[in-house]
């Protein structure tokens, strides 16, 4: 385990400070549970400033929200308990499937919402004629703890996340660079395809990584801010290097195969290659390699063989490429000097596409209903047993099953946080019966509780510890209930904890019962969602943009890889070539788009292959068709066929990247021989 360094340390004695400020002031306006005031900046509290500021605005907007939803419903449903238990189950169930609709921190605020009203509303029954003042003071505790924890983060030594994407880029960019040299000597350095998936699926999943923190950059007050601008393009160049790099890869192996990768090509991918392992940025040199391209790029005529269409293939990804070399290195540029980038980007498509992510409904509604059912197990033992303070455990049943709802499995993490509420229940109840009876005045009660926070704070420095640090310092400063006055009642503690850990473990259980699902059906599933979009982009439907489609795939992909690497080797073999799938996007979009500038023939046999590839994207059983092989070389015989014009370039270029896609291990097409007719003499 790493020791914590400077600025651990300097997270963890603000984010105390912060909270005695929090508590202070509570207790100084004279607010009934000042202790929701120091666990809400635990909660709040992130190692950037400008994660803590992103959360502060969402989570006051949330705690307002849920604390009128519980105004509306305490008073209305009092008489009712089984009424006002589903009336909130189901609050919190629709509040939590919007939030997981979002994986931005505006999802805290609908989260909060739901969640607030249970921490509100279920204690307000005992005296729900005072449950308007019950909830404005909950709002100004929680609201108090959240201002405490950002003017923490934004005045105390703030910790800016340009230098973390900064080291992060670098370190993508160099296994990127590895990779792409790889990619251009493909025949001469072979790698394994298992090797290669991995590292691609890697890339994928570190360029998504950056999400938190180009959020958190976005809500600095550092200055660094002004660079967030130029995150979005940056995430997306990115994601977009995979596909198109994975497409060179593929046309330069297949050209090296067949004995057909001309010399001059084989000397521009040498040099190529030493020019992305260049770190200086030269425009004039990027130009030079965008001009030797222009030299070997074939003119497409009359009946194209297949090495004529695979070298035009790859000439246009590999202008791709410099363009994507190009810009990523600029906007690296931007994030270290804090400024936004004003020139346009060379690989222009992707301004496009820049906040397209994938929304899964299906497992947002699952994860809302296993929650609701978890509030009405909690609230059923509560009625039955007419247990007194039993309203902690559907209250701490919402928190820990909302928060770890976008896990695959949540269960396992709703222990941990259950065992964090242990510990923290086990300090409480030192300081509670041992030393809060000597802590006479503030400053004493201060110097108590500091060796316990700042521990807290310094464990929520590391990943492996963080929400045991929370959880603790959370659960600790509810339990210890501080107030003015000093109340060490036995009986309300110990009711406080038991039900709060058992409402943890019923959400535990009825999670592990009803919602949890292991990495490799997340994985599955997100592969059979990309298929589905690929068969509604070959039938017309969805996105308008190939790269749009790309964007989304993407972005699964993305979402695919930390689960695969989780798994056996065998079952992420199973899923195939994720970028394959990708390039068969662009390319059935693209063919789409341009088939409806084509007339007679060739439109006739482009829209036979895509509806072909439709239905065999359909077929779950993933068997080559080989019908579809034979509407796709028909389609290009016909595309060759007619009349010269970036439409018939377009589509051949798009036929052919469809066919290597759908078809890596398919003979080479053949040409048709030309038609002798007084047309062709013509033309």
């Amino acid at each position: 385990m790493t020791l914590p360094g400077w600025r651990d340390w300097a997270f963890a004695l603000k984010t105390y400070a912060a909270a005695m400020l929090a508590l202070f002031l509570a207790l100084w306006i004279d607010l009934p549970r000042p202790y929701w005031a120091v666990g809400t900046v635990y909660i709040t509290s992130q190692v950037l400033s400008g994660a803590t500021r992103a959360k502060a605005v969402y989570r006051v907007g949330g705690t307002v929200l849920g604390a009128a939803v519980s105004v509306v419903l305490v008073p209305n449903l009092v008489n009712e308990p089984i009424l006002l238990s589903l009336a909130v189950a189901l609050w919190v169930a629709l509040c939590l499937y919007v939030s997981l609709l979002d994986r931005t921190p505006a999802s805290y605020l609908p989260m909060l919402a739901g969640y607030t009203a249970a921490l509100i509303g279920f204690p307000a029954v005992e005296d729900p004629g005072a449950i308007f003042d019950t909830a404005v003071a909950r709002a100004e505790e929680i609201s108090l703890g959240i201002l405490c924890a950002s003017l923490a983060a934004t005045l105390i030594l703030p910790q800016s996340a340009a230098p973390l994407i900064v080291g992060r880029l670098n370190l993508w960019l160099a296994e990127a660079r590895a990779w792409i040299q790889g990619a251009l000597a493909a025949a001469r350095a072979p790698e394994a395809s298992g090797t290669s998936q991995g590292r691609r699926l890697r890339l994928a999943s570190d360029a998504l990584g950056l999400d938190a923190l180009g959020l958190a950059l976005r809500n600095e007050a550092t200055g660094a801010e002004r660079a967030a601008e130029a995150f979005a393009p940056l995430r997306q160049h990115m994601l977009m290097v995979l596909p198109i790099v994975a497409a060179v890869a593929d046309r330069v192996e297949t050209l090296e195969r067949a004995g057909a990768l001309p010399a001059r090509v084989r000397s521009f991918l040498s040099d190529l290659a030493v020019w992305l392992a260049d770190e200086a940025d030269d425009p004039e040199r990027a130009a030079h390699l965008r001009g030797r391209i222009d030299g070997f790029e074939p003119t497409l005529g009359r009946n194209p063989d297949w090495t004529t269409l695979l070298l035009a293939s790859l000439a246009a990804r590999l202008r791709d490429v410099i363009d994507l070399r190009q810009d990523l290195r600029a906007l690296r540029g931007h994030l270290a000097a804090g400024t936004p980038p004003r020139a346009p980007l060379a690989f222009a498509y992707t301004a496009r596409v820049r906040s397209i992510r994938h929304r899964d409904h299906g497992l947002a509604a699952f994860s809302a209903f296993g929650v609701f059912v978890g509030l009405l197990v909690c609230c059923a033992i509560w009625i039955a047993t007419g247990w007194p303070d039993g309203s902690a455990a559907p209250m701490m049943g919402a928190v820990a099953c909302c928060l770890f709802a976008a896990q695959d499995d949540p269960a396992p993490q709703i222990l941990s946080f259950t065992n964090s509420a242990l510990v923290g229940a086990l300090g409480a109840g030192f300081y509670l019966f041992a030393v809060l009876p000597l802590a006479t005045s503030f400053e004493m009660l201060a110097l108590a509780l500091a060796p316990a926070l700042i521990l807290c704070g310094l464990m929520m420095t590391q990943p492996r510890t963080a929400p045991m640090g929370m959880g603790a310092a959370l659960n600790g400063a509810t339990l210890l209930a501080l107030q003015n006055g000093y109340s060490g009642d036995f009986a309300p503690f110990a009711n406080g904890v038991i039900a709060s850990v058992v409402g943890m473990w019923v959400g535990a259980v009825v999670t592990r019962l009803i919602r949890s699902v292991g990495a490799g059906w997340s994985a599955r599933r997100l592969v059979r969602i990309n298929r589905q979009s690929l068969a509604a982009a070959a039938d017309g439907r969805g996105t308008g943009h190939g790269l749009e489609l790309a964007a989304l795939m993407l972005d699964r992909i993305g979402l695919i890889a930390p689960r695969l690497a989780t798994l056996p080797a065998e079952t992420s073999a199973s899923v195939g070539d994720l970028l394959a799938d990708v390039r068969v996007g662009i390319n059935l979009v693209e063919v789409r788009r341009v088939r409806r500038r084509l007339t007679g023939p060739p439109r006739t046999a482009v829209d036979r292959a895509l509806a072909l590839a439709a239905r065999q994207l359909r077929d779950r059983t993933g068997r080559p068709d080989s019908a579809l092989l034979a509407a796709l070389d028909d389609g290009l015989d016909a595309v060759a066929d007619a009349a010269p014009g970036p439409e018939r370039r377009a589509a051949l270029i798009g036929l052919t990247g469809l066919r290597r896609g759908l078809f890596p291990d398919a003979p080479a097409y053949r040409a048709a021989p030309p038609a002798r007719d007084d047309r062709e003499m013509a033309a």
